[in-house]
């Protein structure tokens, strides 16, 4: 399968936050910012989604390990995160427990063997990538999760009034010239039009500005839960 597109770019942008930050805070910035804090909004909303312990897990774009330090204060899981940058996944195993299995993975797939996983979450994952990109991913996903397996991942939606900031930004970098990278926005029907065509079953969508039950704050993004079927 296909390669990144934006690798080079990202991996300068993650080397350059090295040289200007202390790691841990660079590591912060490089996800975003906020790391503990929206590290428990996500381990929250995984909670909500139903993870359990003894789980198979995929973290897809783990990033420096926010979601996965947070679960693992709470969570006995077999926990696997994929990213496409070093540095990042270096740092991920460096705070996660050593049981946590953390891989390089460049391709629009995911590494585990058919119907072995359980869960497989990206959170500002897909917002970041081509829809047809996040389309073969999902439909590696299918083929990993266990029956009655769970996908959950976050996105951005023009529905969201407070969204619309983030393509008010976007155009502007385009007006200047200076556009870093993509923010790709997903609307619900596209999501109902994948899960038909793949064979999930949409479980929930959750707004963006929604409080889940164990969090005092919503996330922003809006998010999805998705279930490969028992029974195909």
């Amino acid at each position: 399968m296909a390669e990144f597109h934006f690798v080079e770019d990202y991996e300068r942008h993650v080397k350059a936050l090295i040289k200007a930050f202390p790691i841990d805070e660079a590591m912060s910035l490089a996800v975003g910012g906020d790391y503990d804090r929206i590290g428990g909004i996500l381990a929250n909303i995984l909670a909500y989604s139903g993870i359990q312990n003894g789980m198979s897990v995929v973290d897809l774009g783990c990033g420096s390990g926010r979601v996965a330090k947070s679960l693992s204060k709470n969570f006995d899981l077999n926990y696997l995160g994929i990213d496409v940058i070093k540095d990042l996944v270096d740092y991920a195993a460096s705070v996660c427990p050593s049981n946590y299995k953390f891989k390089i993975n460049r391709k629009l797939s995911i590494p585990a063997r058919a119907e072995s996983v359980d869960l497989v979450f990206a959170f500002s994952v897909f917002t970041h990538l081509l829809h047809e990109e996040t389309y073969l991913y999902l439909e590696d996903i299918w083929r990993t999760l266990k029956p009655g397996g769970t996908v959950v991942f976050s996105f951005l939606e023009y529905r969201m009034k407070s969204h619309w900031g983030v393509f008010s930004n976007t155009v502007e970098q385009q007006r200047a010239s200076t556009k870093t990278h993509l923010n790709m926005f997903i609307e619900r029907n596209q999501i109902e039009a994948w899960a038909d065509h793949l064979g999930f079953k949409i479980q929930e969508f959750v707004s963006g500005d929604i409080i889940t039950p164990n969090n005092k704050e919503a996330l922003g993004q809006s998010t999805v839960i998705i279930k490969k079927p028992l029974e195909i």
